[in-house]
């Protein structure tokens, strides 16, 4: 079982930045596509970012595109979201997330194993 500890959360100003990072522990994640999720107060959780096995392909949600970037780290085993041009809109409490095929997808059901999560709250 593989274990996901996020980090990097916590409190900026709008238009700001952040990275996050998910390490993992107990098994290598290098086979598997990892992605990025967040949860608002009173709102489900939703996709962010998703990244394929080999670091190539990755896909965002739109509201992100251009702001947010998933990248990953094989020897060292980590995954990364750099949060560029941050809006009070994107405060919600990050997950990351181990898919289980090697090709990142939008759901949620489709990863086995999640973080705890980090707070990101940006203010206006």
């Amino acid at each position: 079982q593989v274990q996901l500890v996020e980090s990097g959360g916590g409190l900026v100003q709008a238009g700001g930045s952040l990275r996050l990072s998910c390490a993992a522990s107990g098994r290598t994640l290098s086979s598997y596509a990892m992605g990025w999720f967040r949860q608002a107060p009173e709102k489900e959780r939703e996709f962010v970012a998703a990244i394929s096995w080999s670091g190539i392909s990755a896909s965002y949600t739109d509201s992100v595109k251009g702001r947010f970037t998933i990248s990953r780290d094989t020897a060292t085993n980590t995954v990364s979201l750099q949060m560029n041009s941050l809006v009070p809109e994107d405060t919600a409490v990050y997950y990351c997330a181990q898919n289980r095929a090697s090709y990142g997808s939008s759901r949620a059901a489709d990863y086995d194993n999640w973080g705890q999560g980090t707070q990101v709250t940006v203010s206006s």
